[in-house]
């Protein structure tokens, strides 16, 4: 089960709205978002979280990027809303390389050749999963790391340090908004 919400810094404090994920599709359409419910530019919190599983807080500040904090990317990493979140450059890879890793399959097959050349591997070889499979250094380039992830002192001036912030589990959203002074507006659309 998920829970989204939008928190906008006014003059009077915060003010909280719930809001449907249904037609956000990337970090864009979130920022757009955040930025419609803003009030004179001032700061927009989007929470996101998936109960007891993960959470993430989105910071939209006018017309600054985005700053962004994952509680746990792996277990984003398998939901829909926290793919939204973990980004090329959140995740630490080139813009676009998931989209070359894509190209570069298509034009090699899963059996090493390329297109249009034979497989020239005997009908009785074995392989095993090792072989050709690992990168000199090993890393897998597509890996998510697990744990927090992001800008964890998205929050700091707001009166969450970093160290807090990083220790969130269960609640992480209530006990936020609680230490922005906003758990009653959060309270209303929860």
């Amino acid at each position: 089960m998920y829970f989204a919400a939008l928190l906008a810094r006014t003059e009077d404090g915060w003010e909280a709205s719930d809001t449907e994920l249904d037609d956000v599709e990337t970090l864009s359409d979130l920022t757009d978002l955040a930025r419609e419910a803003s009030v004179d530019e001032d700061t927009v919190l989007v929470f996101i979280e998936q109960e007891d599983a993960w959470f993430g807080v989105v910071r939209v500040d006018g017309e600054e990027d985005p700053r962004i904090f994952v509680s746990d990317a792996t277990a984003a990493a398998r939901s829909s809303y926290g793919e939204i979140l973990l980004t090329d450059e959140l995740l630490g890879r080139e813009p676009g390389a998931e989209d070359t890793i894509a190209a570069l399959e298509e034009l090699v097959g899963l059996d090493g050749t390329e297109d249009g050349d034979p497989d020239t591997t005997p009908d009785n070889a074995t392989t095993t999963d090792n072989d050709d499979d690992d990168d000199d250094d090993g890393l897998d380039t597509d890996a998510v790391p697990a744990g927090p992830l992001g800008d964890t002192r998205v929050l700091a001036d707001l009166g969450l340090p970093e160290a807090e912030l990083l220790m969130l589990r269960t609640d992480a959203l209530v006990e936020i908004a609680d230490a922005l002074g906003a758990a009653e507006v959060l309270e209303t659309v929860r």
